[in-house]
C-alpha cells in the first residue's frame, strides 16, 4: 500500500465522526431519490405488466341495452381487434355484521370459457361454475375489508329483488385497480364492492337476458382510436349509448394515471430538493474540511509529491465519504422505497403482485452528483493551498486582524464581557465562513419544512373540501333521474335536518382544441350543504345561464376564462350539445368540478324539475334508523357519508402522504444533524489553537467553551429565520410542481411547520455542543499548542 494511502485510512479512521456526519448528509438526499424514483419505476411496471398479462381493453362504452347481434357490427368496425360485450348492473349489498350501506357493481362473466378482456387474477377460490345463478366472484378490496372467504355469503339487490350470493372467489381485475364508488373522491374499500356473476344469471336477474348494457374492446396496431370511438358511438346511439371513451378516460385508469403522475412529480422535484441541498451543505463542508489540511499538503509537497498526487490523495478521501453516504442512502432508500410501494399497493392501488426495481441509472446519478459536489469542493482548497510555497504553508496562517464590531461601534460595548466580544470580532473577521455556516443550517431547517409541510396541508384540504365546500352528512345517488318531488319524501324521513337535489349528467367538455369528460353538476344557487368557494375560500353563488369551473379544471385543463363559450356535449338521453358561457371560476383542491343551477341544467336537457341525487343534513345519532331506511328504498343506489369520505382519504392518499412526511423528516433530520454537527467540528478544529491559547493564559473550560459554542448558537439563531425563508421557497416549488387532476396542494405552513424546522436545528445544534464540551474537556494544552490538530 502507498504511502499516501495509508495516510488517507488514518485521516479518515482521525475523522470519523465528520466523516459520519458528512455521510448522513448524503444519505438522506440519496434516499429520497432511490425511494421516489424506485417507488415510481415499480409501480409503473406493474402496472404495464398486469394491463398486458391480464387484457386490460383499450375502448369501454356503456348503453342502456342493446341487443345481442349488435355485437357482431361493432366488432365489424374497422380497427377493433378484440370485442366483448356484458352486463353491468348497479347492486346494493348487505354483509352480516356491518350495518353502514354498502353499494357496488355486478359485472357479468361469459358462462362458456374465460372472458377475452379484462380478465380476472384469482387470489383466492375459483370462478363462477358455467350457468351458476347465485356464485360470484368478489373483488379482493372488498373481501379483505369484510374478512370474506370462499364460501361465504351476502345479499345483494338486484333490480329491485334481494338474491342471496355465495362468494367462490376472491379477484383483482385491471379495470378496479382504482376502485372507486361513483360520485366519490377516495376508495371506501367496506362500503363499496365489485362482483363478477355468470353472464346468464345476471342477464335475467337484471332483465337483460339475451342483450348487453357495455362493450370493451382493443385495438389493432395501425388503428385510429378516435376513429374507432366514433364509429362504436354511432352504431349505439340508437340503444342509449353514452359516449365510448378511450383507456385514458377509464375511471380507473385515470385516477392510477394521475396518482402516478403526482408521483413522478414527487420523485423529480422532491429528490432534486434534497440532493441539491445536499450537495450545496457538502460542498461548504468540504471545502473548509480540506482547507484546514494546508499544513499537510505543504509537507507533502516540501516531500516532493506533485501537484496531481495531492489532489488525487484528496479526492479519494472525499469520494470514499460519498460512496460511504451513497451506499447508506441506496440501501436506506431501497428500503424505504419498498415500505412506501407496499402502502400504495394496500392502499390505493390493487395489484395483485408488486415487482419492485431499482435502476442502475437511478444509483449512478445519486454517486454523479455526490461525487461531482464533493469533488467541486475539495479541489478548490486543494488548489488554493498547493499554490503556497512549501515553507509558508507549513506555517499556520497569519493572524487575522480583528477590528471593533458593530455592536461596539454603537456602544453596547460596555454590556458585553470579553468572551462576548470575541464572538462578534471573530464573526466579523470571516463573514463570507460565517455567511456559509448560516445558509448551511437555514437549508437544513427549510428541508425540515419540506418534509413536515404536507400533514398541515392535508388537514387543510380535509377541511377545505368536507368541512366548508362539502358540508353535507350524507350524499345520495338514485338509480334514474327522478322527479324532484322525491325530495319532499327524503325530508319526511326521520333523522334528516334539510335536503338539497342535485342534477348531474355526463358531459364532455370542449373549448377549442382542449376537452375533458367530467361531470356536470348542477346545484342550488346558494346551497347551504353543497357550496361553491372563491380564491378566499368564501360561498359564492351559482349564477344562472352558464357553467362555474374550478381551477384547475378552467386554467390547466380547457385553458378558459370567464366570458369564453363552453362546448358541452351531454353524453345522456337524447345527448344535446349546447354553447355555455364560463361565469366563473372557484377554488377547489380535491377533483375537478363544473357546476351550474339545477334548473339550468334541467333546461339544458329539455326536462323539469328532475334529480339524480340528494345531499343531506342528518341529526347526529339518528345515521343507523335512517341508514336501513334508504337502504329499502329501491331509487336509491349509492350513499357516501361525509364522515367516511374523510375516513377514506386519510387511509388512502393520507396515508401515503403521511409516510412520505415520515420519510422525508426523518432524512431532512439526519441532514439537518449532518450539517450542524460538521460545522461545530470544524469551527473547533479551525480554532483549536486559539482556544488553547486562552486555556493556557488562564480562561477555564466553561469560557472557551461559550467563546466556541456561543459563535455557534449565535449563527444558528441567525439561520432560523433564514431557515423559514428557505423553507418557504422550497414549498412553493412543490405547490407549483404538484397541480394534478386529483388534488392540488395548498401553500399552507402551519405553526408546526416553523416549530419542526426550528427544534431540529436547534436539537442538533445542542447535541452538537455537547459533544464539543467533551472534546474540549480532553484537550492536551501542550500537543495542541505544537500542532493545528
Amino acid at each position: 500500500m502507498k504511502a499516501l494511502d495509508r495516510k488517507l485510512f488514518r485521516d479518515l479512521w482521525h475523522m470519523r465522526g465528520q466523516v459520519l456526519a458528512i455521510a448522513a448528509v448524503i444519505m438522506g438526499g440519496v434516499a429520497t431519490m432511490v425511494m421516489s424514483l424506485s417507488t415510481y419505476d415499480s409501480l409503473v411496471g406493474t402496472r404495464d405488466r398486469f394491463y398486458g398479462e391480464y387484457r386490460f381493453a383499450d375502448v369501454f362504452a356503456g348503453l342502456k341495452r342493446a341487443p345481442q347481434p349488435v355485437a357482431e357490427r361493432l366488432a365489424g368496425v374497422p380497427g377493433v381487434e378484440r370485442l366483448e360485450t356484458r352486463v353491468r348492473a348497479g347492486v346494493k349489498l348487505e354483509v352480516a355484521g356491518f350495518s353502514d350501506p354498502i353499494t357496488g357493481q355486478i359485472l357479468s362473466l361469459p358462462d362458456v370459457g374465460e372472458a377475452q378482456l379484462n380478465r380476472l387474477y384469482f387470489k383466492r377460490g375459483r370462478s363462477v361454475q358455467p350457468w351458476s345463478t347465485d356464485e360470484v366472484v368478489v373483488s379482493d378490496t372488498f373481501a379483505d375489508a369484510h374478512h370474506l372467504q370462499p364460501g361465504d355469503t351476502l345479499a345483494a339487490i338486484i333490480h329491485g329483488k334481494r338474491k342471496t350470493l355465495t362468494v367462490v372467489g376472491v379477484a383483482v381485475s385491471p379495470e378496479y385497480v382504482y376502485q372507486i364508488a361513483p360520485g366519490a373522491m377516495f376508495p371506501d374499500f367496506k362500503r363499496y364492492g365489485v362482483l363478477w356473476m355468470a353472464r346468464n344469471a345476471l342477464g335475467i336477474a337484471y332483465d337483460m337476458k339475451g342483450a348487453f348494457n357495455q362493450v370493451s374492446l382493443t385495438l389493432a396496431r395501425d388503428a385510429n382510436e378516435q376513429d374507432v370511438i366514433d364509429r362504436v358511438d354511432a352504431i349505439l346511439a340508437d340503444y342509449g349509448g353514452t359516449g365510448a371513451y378511450g383507456r385514458k378516460d377509464q375511471f380507473s385508469n385515470r385516477f392510477l394515471s394521475e396518482e402516478l403522475k403526482q408521483l413522478r412529480t414527487m420523485a423529480t422535484i422532491f429528490p432534486a430538493i434534497f440532493l441539491g441541498v445536499a450537495a450545496f451543505l457538502l460542498n461548504v463542508v468540504l471545502s473548509r474540511l480540506i482547507a484546514l489540511q494546508r499544513e499537510q499538503i505543504a509537507i507533502l509537497k516540501a516531500f516532493g509529491y506533485s501537484y496531481a498526487a495531492i489532489g488525487t490523495h484528496y479526492v479519494k478521501m472525499v469520494l470514499l465519504m460519498a460512496l460511504l453516504g451513497v451506499a447508506a442512502g441506496v440501501a436506506l432508500g431501497t428500503w424505504f422505497g419498498q415500505g412506501l410501494s407496499h402502502v400504495y399497493s394496500e392502499t390505493t392501488f390493487r395489484f395483485p403482485y408488486l415487482d419492485y426495481r431499482l435502476q442502475p441509472g437511478t444509483v449512478l446519478i445519486a454517486l454523479a452528483v455526490s461525487a461531482l459536489a464533493a469533488v467541486s469542493g475539495t479541489l478548490v482548497s486543494v488548489m488554493r493551498a498547493v499554490r503556497l510555497p512549501p515553507a509558508e504553508g507549513m506555517r499556520p496562517e497569519m493572524p487575522a486582524r480583528y477590528r471593533t464590531s458593530l455592536v461596539e461601534r454603537i456602544g453596547l460595548q460596555r454590556w458585553l464581557a470579553a468572551p462576548s466580544r470575541m464572538i462578534l470580532r471573530h464573526i466579523g473577521r470571516r463573514p463570507l465562513k460565517s455567511l456559509l455556516t448560516v445558509l448551511g443550517i437555514a437549508c437544513a431547517c427549510g428541508l425540515m419544512m419540506v418534509g413536515n409541510y404536507q400533514k398541515g396541508a392535508i388537514d387543510f384540504m380535509v377541511d377545505v373540501q368536507f368541512r366548508q365546500a362539502s358540508r353535507e352528512d350524507l350524499a345520495l345517488a338514485f338509480i334514474d333521474p327522478t322527479s324532484g318531488r322525491a325530495l319532499h319524501e327524503l325530508a319526511a324521513l326521520p333523522g334528516v335536518d334539510f335536503v338539497e337535489g342535485y342534477r348531474d349528467v355526463p358531459a364532455i367538455l370542449r373549448f377549442g382544441q382542449y376537452r375533458h369528460r367530467a361531470a356536470l353538476f348542477g346545484i342550488q344557487p346558494e346551497g347551504r350543504l353543497h357550496r361553491s368557494l372563491d380564491s378566499r375560500l368564501k360561498p359564492v353563488a351559482v349564477p344562472p345561464g352558464g357553467v362555474v369551473l374550478t381551477d384547475y379544471l378552467a386554467n390547466d385543463i380547457l385553458h378558459v376564462k370567464p366570458g369564453d363559450m363552453l362546448t358541452v356535449e351531454v353524453l345522456e338521453g337524447s345527448r344535446p350539445v349546447r354553447q355555455v358561457p364560463v361565469l366563473g371560476i372557484t377554488q377547489q383542491y380535491l377533483g375537478v368540478s363544473a357546476y351550474m343551477q339545477k334548473d339550468s341544467v334541467n333546461a339544458l336537457m329539455r326536462e323539469g324539475n328532475t334529480v339524480t341525487g340528494a345531499y343531506l343534513a342528518v341529526e347526529p345519532g339518528t345515521e343507523p334508523e335512517l341508514y336501513a331506511r334508504l337502504h329499502e328504498r329501491p331509487r336509491v343506489l349509492g350513499m357516501v357519508a361525509n364522515k367516511t369520505a374523510v375516513q377514506s382519504f386519510y387511509a388512502t392518499i393520507g396515508e401515503f402522504i403521511l409516510f412520505y412526511n415520515l420519510v422525508a423528516t426523518v432524512l431532512a433530520g439526519a441532514i439537518g444533524f449532518g450539517v450542524v454537527y460538521n460545522s461545530a467540528r470544524i469551527a473547533l478544529s479551525e480554532r483549536g489553537r486559539e482556544l488553547a491559547s486562552l486555556r493556557v493564559l488562564g480562561f477555564t473550560r466553561g469560557e472557551i467553551a461559550y467563546i466556541l459554542l456561543g459563535e455557534l448558537a449565535l449563527l444558528t439563531l441567525a439561520a432560523i429565520p433564514v431557515g423559514f425563508l428557505v423553507g418557504v421557497g422550497l414549498v412553493g416549488i412543490l405547490v407549483v410542481a404538484f397541480q394534478s387532476e386529483l388534488y392540488r396542494l395548498p401553500l399552507i405552513l402551519t405553526p408546526e411547520n416553523y416549530a419542526m424546522g426550528a427544534s431540529v436545528v436547534i436539537v442538533s445544534a445542542l447535541l452538537s455542543g455537547l459533544l464539543l464540551w467533551r472534546r474540549l474537556g480532553r484537550l492536551d494544552l501542550v500537543a495542541v499548542l505544537k500542532t493545528r490538530e
